[in-house]
């Protein structure tokens, strides 16, 4: 790879130029007329305009990053993630027009990018599963059947997207057809598919991720775990590495066993494996996330892994024994933060223009972002402003410093979440490691109550 066009925006186009930087590879970031004042743009070695604000007419116009590939002269494409980074019909289109496309084989974003065939394929590895039904119609007898025969509580849940968009829980049998509809059609607005399914709903499970890196040649390397369960409708918030209070040994052996998987697989670049976890049951598979995630900088504050110049590395076809010859150890304990331009009560974006942006410098604090002061946040994109991780010897001192970076932010012009991370942070619940799913919102309930 010479020249690798950015086909995205914000804190991940701006992570991805800086590894390209470090890798001596030229880089080609891409910008919509609300972005056009990014900071950023300057930083790439190329900017090139690629349409309106609207992402349909600029982020995910395909044939528009295809022609800025082109007119920049790329021969390689990194999808960042969000987009188009799990779209397979765009990753074949990139090979289609000679680039590589830094992710996966387009067959497997295919295959493990619908729900349903990703459970079907990990379940014949042996992987341990939830109960749930194949793609269902929206035929009302067969609805209830396979609610019955799963029982309650269940979650209706699209088998293509993601972030908890148009996923219903239900209780029981009341109001399930006017549930399925409703999901229908916001997985046909929000994804381009109406393909729905039903799953056991676990009650307040922690969220354990393991994240891998793969070559070309069947060779797979887990770089442990995140721990993923502080999320508010189903948007993660909170990400921390190693996961807190659970069995080392369990987790090593669960790693090594999903390495055994992808190899039989032949899985390849990079990728994530979501589990829930509960202390009755165990794993069980989630999904399968077939690209860079937006909390990798845990893991690579607590392994000194550079997780997307190793991507880069690997999809230009460099072996596992040259980009990761061995697992690196553990060190310390990392935490992260995802600060949302939104009303910190109500949840709402709270697009403006970022009139004091002044984020923590601090050892032992990364901060992530896209934007600098006097830069506009459209309402256009998703609301991340920034992420800031913290890492420290262990996890308390992880956390009392992110929570001493967080207090030490300066933002004006718009409201941010920071003062419900801070409630988190504080949580007595939290900092016992005692984490589950449920958490946030319960401590959101709490503070309605207090109120």
């Amino acid at each position: 790879m010479k020249r690798v066009i950015v086909a995205n925006r914000g804190a991940v186009a701006r992570r991805v130029i800086r590894a390209l930087r470090s890798l001596g590879i030229e880089s080609v970031a891409v910008y919509s007329e609300a972005d056009r004042d990014l900071p950023y743009l300057k930083e790439a070695d190329l900017a090139v305009p690629i349409g309106p604000a609207p992402a349909a007419q600029s982020y995910l116009d395909q044939a528009a990053l295809l022609r800025a590939a082109s007119q920049a002269g790329a021969d390689a494409l990194h999808p960042g993630y969000g987009f188009l980074s799990e779209n397979a019909d765009f990753a074949e289109a990139v090979e289609r027009a000679g680039l590589v496309f830094v992710g996966p084989s387009p067959r497997w974003i295919r295959m493990l990018g619908h729900k349903t065939q990703a459970r079907d394929a990990m379940a014949a590895l042996g992987m341990p599963m939830t109960p749930s039904s194949a793609v269902l119609g929206a035929d009302p007898d067969a609805l209830r059947q396979a609610a019955d025969r799963m029982g309650y509580p269940v979650l209706i849940k699209p088998a293509t997207g993601g972030g908890g968009i148009g996923m219903i829980p239900l209780d029981g049998p009341e109001g399930l057809e006017a549930a399925w509809e409703r999901a229908r059609l916001v997985a046909e607005r929000s994804f381009g598919g109406s393909d729905l399914y039903l799953e056991k709903l676990l009650c307040n499970p922690r969220h354990v991720e393991f994240q891998f890196l793969a070559d070309r040649h069947g060779n797979v390397r887990c770089l442990y775990e995140r721990d993923c369960s502080i999320q508010r409708r189903h948007q993660k918030v909170l990400e921390e590495a190693p996961a807190p209070g659970l069995d080392r040994a369990m987790l090593q052996a669960m790693a090594r066993r999903l390495e055994g998987m992808l190899s039989a697989m032949g899985y390849d670049v990079i990728g994530t494996v979501e589990m829930l976890y509960t202390t009755e049951s165990g794993f069980s598979f989630l999904e399968v996330n077939t690209r860079l995630q937006v909390e990798h900088a845990v893991t690579e504050a607590v392994t000194g892994v550079d997780l997307v110049a190793a991507q880069l590395r690997l999809a230009a076809g460099e072996p596992m024994r040259e980009v990761l010859p061995e697992t690196p150890p553990l060190e310390g304990h990392a935490v992260e933060a995802r600060i949302y331009a939104e009303d910190p009560v109500r949840f709402l974006p709270s697009p403006g223009v970022l009139r004091e942006f002044v984020l923590p410098v601090l050892p032992g604090v990364r901060v992530e972002t896209g934007y600098a002061p006097g830069c506009r946040v459209s309402s256009h994109y998703d609301p991340l402003l920034a992420k800031i991780i913290a890492h420290g010897p262990n996890r308390e001192q992880a956390l009392d410093l992110l929570r001493t970076a967080l207090r030490q932010a300066r933002i004006d012009g718009l409201k941010t979440n920071i003062p419900f991370v801070l409630r988190v942070l504080d949580d007595p619940e939290f900092r016992a490691r005692r984490v589950s799913t449920g958490l946030a919102e319960r401590i959101l309930e709490g503070a309605r109550v207090a109120a």
